[in-house]
Order: C-alpha cells, then structure tokens, then sequence
C-alpha cells in the first residue's frame, strides 16, 4: 500500500506544470516559516534553515522573471524584482534580528504569489 502512495506522488510531482511547481515550492517554504511562526520562539532554532529555503526559492524565482528572455511584461518582471529584493532584506533582518512578526509578510507573500500562479486572485 506505501509502495503505491509513493508512486503515485511521484508521478503526480513528474506532471506539474512550471507554474504549479512554483506554487507548489512556494507553499512549501511558507508552510516551513509558518511553522516556525506559530512554535515562535521553541521553533526559532530553525529559522535560518527555513529562511535559507527561502531565500533559495526567491533566488531561482527572480533569476527566471527577470532573465531577458522571459515573456513576461517588463513591468510584471520588475515587480517579481522589486519584491524579491524585500524579501532578501527581510531575510536578512530576521537573520540580524529575528522577531516572529516579521514572519508574517514572508508568508504571506509567499502564500498569495502562489495563489496568483495556480489562478487564484481571490485567496
């Protein structure tokens, strides 16, 4: 019975789109903060590797929507900049200084880009 759950999940990873993975790696690091969030301050002792994720995630996501040869609007490309960009600074404060409710904003903008990637603006 394990052995087909494995597989399954497997192959459901294998066909998700481009943008369902995004959605899907985004919800996945701000699950990981949220964690840490809501054990604030049992769960501070994992607050870098989390922010290490990411800040990982953002990095590939601003390195692919800024690249020249992305379709995207160049105004859209910029905002995926400007964001990304505050999202490094916050990683950055929370690494220099970690307070729980600087959490919020990483997660929630994690949270609703990801909305926006699977098509839905009203989360």
């Amino acid at each position: 019975m394990m052995h087909a759950a494995n597989a399954y999940a497997k192959t459901s990873r294998s066909v998700l789109s481009p943008r369902e993975a995004e959605a899907a790696v985004l919800i996945k690091a701000a699950n990981r903060l949220q964690t840490i969030r809501a054990g604030w301050p049992e769960q501070e002792r994992d607050l870098n590797e989390a922010l290490t994720f990411n800040r990982k995630v953002w990095t590939v996501i601003a390195g692919d929507a800024t690249e020249p040869t992305n379709p995207l609007p160049e105004a859209l490309k910029q905002n995926v900049g400007k964001l990304a960009v505050f999202v490094f600074r916050s990683t950055l404060d929370m690494m220099i200084e970690p307070k729980a409710e600087t959490l919020d904003a990483l997660i929630s903008i994690n949270h609703n880009i990801a909305a926006g990637l699977q098509g839905d603006s009203g989360r």
